[in-house]
Parts: structure tokens; C-alpha cells; sequence
């Protein structure tokens, strides 16, 4: 199985999850064999400016990828994924290592679009139009998504301190 992931870094697996697949700089390749780290690859994402809708689903499906992981992406992008064939989860954060193991282990399944794709009326597949906002709407969406993963691994924390 191949699995992508949207990250903001060249690390390998120690990359850290984008919050937003398609505004993501690179993405990470992992092939698994089971549970088990066969290969590693990060990978420039071509269209890191500026995408139009289907080209970064396209581009990951032309990885050949099974899975997308992700922190979060737009309601078209998730049903491009479907039509793919490539399976699509949001919410992942932290590493590469840590979207991962929450994934195989059941805990990162499915995808919602993002507040900003729903807010914008593209939740819905037959919505048309730009989809893009300017650098201080995605910075304040990215912003929010990290504040709640920072609450959520606050909250994991406690209940392993107590």
C-alpha cells in the first residue's frame, strides 16, 4: 500500500502534516508492507502557487497512492479522491510517522471537508468556482486547525500524565 501525505517539510517521516493538502510544498510517499516502512519519498507538489480543482488529487492518484492523508482538505478534492479510487482522511497531524500509526491503527479514518471549502459553499461536489483565498484566509484557516490539534494532543497529554 502507498501513502500519501501533505507536509510542510523534507523530512521523511519526521515531516510535519500541512493542514491543507493542496497548499501543501511537498508530499511524502511511504510504501507499506502490512504495518511495516518499505520505502520513503518526498516529492515536490508542482502546483504548491496555485491549483485548480482536480490537479493535486490527479497528480497524487498519478503517484500511484492508495491513501491521502492529510489535515485538511476541500469537499471537491475529497470527491476527486473518490472517483480515484484513493482513499482520503483528514485530521492528521503532527509527523509523518505519527499520521501513520494513527491511521493504521483505525484512529484517522474518513474526510470532512474543511470549514473553509463548506463556509465557501464547496462541501458539495457540484459547486464551481475559485476556491482559493488570499495568504491571511489561509493563514488564519491553517491558524484555527492547528489551535484544535493543539487542544487535542493537550487533552491526550493530561489523560496520560493522570
Amino acid at each position: 500500500m502507498r501513502v500519501a501525505v501533505s507536509v510542510d517539510n523534507n523530512n521523511g517521516l519526521d515531516s510535519v502534516v500541512s493542514p491543507h493538502f493542496g497548499r501543501c510544498p511537498y508530499f511524502v510517499l511511504v510504501d507499506l508492507e502490512g504495518r511495516e516502512v518499505k520505502d520513503v519519498n518526498t516529492i515536490t507538489n508542482p502546483y504548491y502557487g496555485h491549483h485548480q480543482p482536480g490537479q493535486v488529487p490527479g497528480f497524487i492518484h498519478s503517484q500511484q497512492a492508495d491513501v491521502m492523508l492529510t489535515g485538511g482538505m476541500g469537499g471537491r478534492a475529497i470527491a476527486f479522491f473518490e472517483q480515484f479510487g484513493v482513499r482520503a482522511a483528514t485530521g492528521a497531524y503532527g509527523t509523518v510517522r505519527n499520521a501513520l500509526e494513527q491511521y493504521l491503527s483505525g484512529q484517522l479514518q474518513g474526510a470532512e471537508p474543511c470549514r473553509e471549502s463548506v463556509e465557501h459553499g464547496h462541501g458539495d461536489v457540484l459547486a464551481t468556482g475559485e476556491y482559493e483565498q488570499d495568504e491571511v484566509g489561509r493563514l488564519r484557516e491553517e491558524a484555527e486547525m492547528l489551535q484544535r490539534q493543539l487542544a487535542e494532543v493537550s487533552k491526550r497529554l493530561n489523560r496520560l500524565e493522570n
